[in-house]
């Protein structure tokens, strides 16, 4: 499913207007996308979490060339999924 069909199910279960759903959609992963890009957590009750991780640096190689290069630290957006969706999942 992408942000489409999304828009397009929410709107039809609820009987909203298509345009309505799409701007409070985009104003959710906005403000999602807002907190962490901040280092701050997003905690959903019972859907689950975002949040922002440290991934280290380390030492990789050039596939092609074979040499070795540093990869940089860096942080990256996950997820944790929180027990209503895991239920609903199995």
């Amino acid at each position: 499913m992408n942000k489409t069909d999304l828009i397009n199910n929410i709107s039809e279960k609820n009987g909203l207007a298509k345009k309505d759903v799409e701007l409070v959609l985009s104003g959710l992963l906005g403000e999602i996308t807002e907190a962490l890009a901040n280092g701050d957590k997003v905690q959903l009750i019972g859907f689950g979490t975002f949040e922002t991780r440290k991934r280290s640096g380390r030492t990789g190689r050039n596939p092609q060339t074979g040499t070795t290069i540093e990869i940089p630290e860096s942080t990256v957006p996950a997820f944790k999924a929180g027990n209503k969706l895991k239920e609903a999942v199995n």
